[in-house]
């Protein structure tokens, strides 16, 4: 069988690409929350763990397709650039996870419970 190799270039700088992800996703999704936030569609609060969500998942994303696009221009690296996409694609599919049991847990009002004031 012959070898999947792309001219991919000189490899790039894995962690430098995550963090200019995470860059340009917080700035991303935070000129969009701010948005949202100022037309009141969601709270501030929402708007502000929404880019945090956001900018982590860029993060993840972009550092996983720099290490893909690395391994594709290595010799016998066809492997190593779909476990570097998995591994990506598990991160974004965590963060999915992780935000939906903080919800469940901490973000509802089932453990809190809610006490009558008096208003007088």
């Amino acid at each position: 069988m012959k070898d999947l190799t792309i001219n991919t270039g000189a490899p790039r700088n894995v962690l430098g690409h995550v963090i200019s992800g995470a860059v340009a996703s917080a700035i991303i999704s935070g000129a969009i929350n701010y948005k949202k936030a100022q037309s009141r569609e969601i709270s501030k609060k929402d708007a502000i763990k929404d880019t945090i969500k956001r900018t982590s998942q860029g993060a993840i994303v972009t550092g996983s397709a720099i290490a893909t696009a690395n391994y594709l221009g290595q010799k016998g690296g066809l492997f190593k650039a779909l476990t570097a996409a998995s591994i990506g694609m598990m991160g974004i599919y965590a963060i999915e996870v992780i935000e939906e049991k903080l919800d469940q847990k901490y973000l509802t009002n089932e453990n809190c419970p809610v006490e009558e004031e008096d208003y007088e």
